[in-house]
């Protein structure tokens, strides 16, 4: 009987961790003997009546230690590798920060950051098309991580973008001046933005107080996400709910620009596998140095993970953000004459920088998006996953705005006598998208020794876009000048001293009710394959095919409606090879191609700016095959300081064929003389004539840096240097005084040389400094991409500081000023002869006090 109980006695004071199963160390013989004085303690009665025999547990004997020999050095990098991985995972799990809250809650960091250097993006989100860590990806990839975000107090994606090398931003096109538009490595890039994977069609203004971190994809890109992405592609990775831990952030910003801001974040743990999470945004705000511009924004945002079992995941999410204020488009540009490249934005020639060209009580926005997703995994097998992601969204973009264009002296009239004229801009677009794709991942070994990460996925995409415009625009006046025009346009407004800002209208404007129609709908295919051979040769390469169709319909000035329509297919591919001669080290090159179809720039509706006109007709056909575009590039990538700094460098060239571009011919008989040229039919006067055949080549090298150089010091930046070239051309520049062709002239809209970084100090456990620059060089500006029109806005350095103090494990202040010197810079520039020029925020300082629970 005795003999019986005795194992339930050992297992309880095993459980309890006093006896070490097989372990050799003496000390064990303390643990034993305090396992037993555990066990009588807790059941001295029970064990009082059980009638035992004494028990003696003797501590195990030490085992004598073989001779050792000198380790080879095949086992020293073993056992160092070993170290590191496990230092890595031990960090990885545990987030060691030197303050308790130092950037944020564990549960509450990105999931596809270092967690101990949280400037440095390890991988990206699209797991199955890039299922190696970035150092491993044959591709230049900038990652604004969510430390990074903050740290730049970047609250738009133009805020964030605007301080990263390589990207310029542009003014919006084809009718559109309002929204996000991006240059990526020369190439536009307003409708390769994509959230979670997904692309985000039509021009938007997008807020950041659903992102997790922004991912640049720079190169074309056409077999990861579809057509265009010539230059690149950005990503925006949402926040997901979290089944590790609940946490409730809030965020409440003060600002000299009038800036009122609120943000929450809240992550709520339901149960082991079921996790909601919720935020949500108040803005209210004006613009440094911009008088009567507003900047207001709310929104809310909720996800939820459910994972009944551990081989179903499914992940949802449900975004809401609205915008308004009075928007900005920019001032003036002087120009002495159209035959001179002399000249610039008229507050360096003594304009006030605070000058507002439109009317408060008429111009407005209202940009909105509502994005719904759902997103379920299955862990088929060990080996294979097979997903499903759908989404429902629609973005609407609504404004009327006042461009100042046209600026005008009279003869003999002092400086200060220069007019404008003020250009009412509307635009009321609804985009709706639905999506869905479907991907699987399968993990294998061939008899080669590679391991592979093969993914498939077939892809749909209908996407739908209503463009109306509004009229009254001049009829509403009751009061003040007399000299609308028929197009609604005011002239004779003071440069200097803008007249009319404040001027009533009674009458609202109302829409046209003539909308151009477009969708768009794509049907891909995709394969993917990446090849590991014992993490030293690394093989990529993928296709895909992209059977694209666009229609759209529209009003003529006639009343006429007018259709177009096309279809094509666009296989394109990419490869890449990676060598890896250290664990923290990789050389690479690649190769990859895109495809950019007529109408695919979503705001666009004339072929000029990327769309499709539905009014043409007759012999008028501006149908043109797709442009396409190839690129190389080698670099090479390398962890340095412990693994937890990422420095790369790449030289890359990419070239665009059969690229659209326009010129003025005069006359309707003259552009009927040109091969291939569209114009649309009746017109008269001064004819725009569109053609496509030339080419352009852009060359450069890309050196970033992400991370941490020491435990205190982290930096994050990049250094962009281009060279671009229009290398063929049918058509000479509207302006002819100033070239004889567009061969050989650099692209418009880039910054040839860009420079940025971040960085923080820890200067103790309670104190943070750090500061950021940026450097832009001359822009050019140009019909479509060539820079030939003879105007620029200058180069510019900018500084920004800030300062951070974490008052206790839940509290945190800091202090930031952007624009420390109040230096006068510009962003972007219209692409006509006498543009518009958008002028860049102010010296502001903000305030943001931050809790953490």
């Amino acid at each position: 009987m005795s003999n019986a109980k005795a194992p339930r006695s050992l297992r309880f004071d095993a459980a309890l961790g006093s006896i070490d199963d097989g372990a050799s160390y003496s000390g064990t013989k303390v643990s034993a003997v305090a396992g037993l004085i555990a066990v009588a303690s807790f059941s001295g009665a029970e064990a009082q009546q059980s009638n035992l025999p004494p028990v003696t547990v003797d501590a195990p004997v030490a085992r004598p230690r073989p001779a050792t020999s000198k380790p080879t050095p095949d086992q020293v990098r073993a056992r160092t590798a070993l170290r590191r991985a496990a230092r890595r995972n031990q960090q990885a799990q545990q987030a060691p920060v030197p303050f308790p809250n130092a950037g944020g809650l564990a549960a509450d960091r990105d999931p596809y950051a270092d967690p101990a250097a949280p400037y440095k993006g390890d991988r990206l989100q699209q797991s199955g098309k890039f299922p190696e860590p970035i150092l491993n990806t044959p591709k230049s990839v900038t990652v604004l991580t969510k430390d990074v975000l903050e740290d730049k107090n970047a609250t738009s994606l133009k805020s964030a973008i605007l301080s990263t090398a390589g990207v310029t931003l542009g003014t919006g096109e084809g009718g559109n001046a309002f929204g996000d538009r991006f240059f990526i490595r020369g190439f536009d890039a307003r409708n390769d933005i994509f959230i979670d994977g997904v692309r985000d069609a039509g021009v938007s203004v997008r807020e950041n107080f659903f992102t997790e971190q922004v991912e640049i994809l720079r190169g074309p890109g056409s077999s990861f996400a579809g057509r265009g992405t010539t230059g690149g592609a950005i990503n925006i990775v949402t926040k997901q709910a979290t089944t590790q831990n609940s946490f409730y952030n809030m965020d409440t910003t003060f600002g000299t620009d009038r800036t009122k801001r609120v943000t929450l974040d809240v992550n709520q743990v339901i149960s082991p596998t079921l996790a909601i999470r919720a935020g949500g945004l108040f803005q209210d705000a004006g613009v440094a140095g911009r008088s009567y511009v507003t900047d207001n924004r709310d929104g809310a945002f909720v996800a939820g993970t459910w994972k009944p079992i551990d081989a179903v995941k499914i992940t949802g999410n449900y975004i809401h953000t609205e915008l308004t204020g009075i928007p900005d488009f920019g001032v003036p540009y002087y120009r002495p004459s159209t035959a001179s490249t002399a000249g610039g934005p008229f507050p360096d020639f003594g304009v006030n920088r605070n000058n507002f060209y439109g009317f408060v009580n008429r111009d407005f926005f209202r940009t909105g998006q509502d994005i719904g997703t759902i997103n379920a995994e299955v862990q088929v097998t060990p080996d294979l996953v097979i997903s499903n992601k759908i989404r429902e969204s629609r973005s609407t973009q609504n404004y009327i705005g006042t461009l100042p264009e046209s600026p005008t002296l009279a003869p003999g009239a002092p400086f200060t006598a220069y007019t404008l004229t003020a250009n009412p801009q509307s635009r009321l677009q609804i985009t709706d998208v639905f999506a869905n794709q479907t991907e699987a991942t399968y993990k294998s070994v061939d008899g080669l020794g590679f391991k592979h990460t093969t993914t498939a996925g077939i892809e749909y995409d209908n996407e739908r876009s209503s463009i109306d415009s509004y009229s009254g625009l001049r009829s509403e006046l009751t009061t003040g000048p007399t000299s609308f025009n028929g197009t609604g346009s005011l002239a004779g407004v003071s440069v200097f001293y803008p007249q009319y800002t404040n001027i009533p209208f009674p009458v609202g404007p109302t829409l046209n009710g003539r909308p151009t129609k477009v969708g768009i709908d794509t049907v891909s295919g995709y394969v993917m394959d990446t090849a590991n051979y014992n993490d030293f040769v690394i093989l990529n390469g993928g296709v895909r095919y992209d059977d694209y169709n666009i229609n759209t319909s529209g009003y003529a000035t006639n009343g006429t409606i007018g259709r177009q329509s096309a279809e094509f297919g666009m296989p394109n591919f990419n490869l890449g090879l990676t060598l890896k001669p250290l664990p923290n080290g990789s050389v690479y090159a690649a190769y990859a191609t895109s495809s950019n179809p007529v109408g695919a720039e979503f705001d666009g509706t004339s072929t000029a700016y990327g769309g499709i006109n539905p009014v043409l007709n007759g012999g008028n056909n501006q149908i043109f095959g797709p442009e396409k575009n190839t690129a190389i590039e080698i670099g090479t990538k390398w962890e340095l300081f412990d693994r937890h700094l990422l420095v790369t460098a790449a030289l890359f060239q990419t070239e665009k064929e059969n690229a659209r571009e326009a010129q003025n011919v005069g006359s309707a008989t003259a552009a009927a003389a040109i091969p291939g040229c569209v114009y649309p039919a009746g017109t008269t006067g001064n004819v725009s004539c569109i053609t496509a055949g030339a080419a352009y080549r852009i060359r450069g090298i890309d050196l970033g840096v992400g991370g941490k150089i020491t435990d205190k010091w982290s930096v994050f930046g990049g250094l962009v240097l281009m060279q671009s070239e229009v290398t063929q051309s049918l058509a000479p520049p509207a302006n002819r005084t100033l070239y004889t062709s567009n061969v050989g002239l650099p692209l418009a809209n880039v910054a040839h040389q860009s420079f940025s970084m971040l960085t923080k100090y820890q200067l103790t456990d309670i104190w943070e400094i750090g500061g950021q620059a940026v450097y832009r060089s001359k822009v050019y500006g140009g019909t479509l991409l060539a820079a030939n029109q003879g105007t620029s806005i200058p180069s510019y350095w900018r500084f920004d500081a800030f300062a951070e103090a974490k008052i206790d494990k839940n509290w945190t202040v800091k202090l930031f000023v952007n624009n420390i010197f109040d230096k006068r810079y510009y962003d972007a520039l219209y692409q006509s002869a006498a543009p518009f020029v958008l002028e860049a925020p102010g010296r502001a300082a903000y305030l943001v006090v931050s809790a953490r629970y």
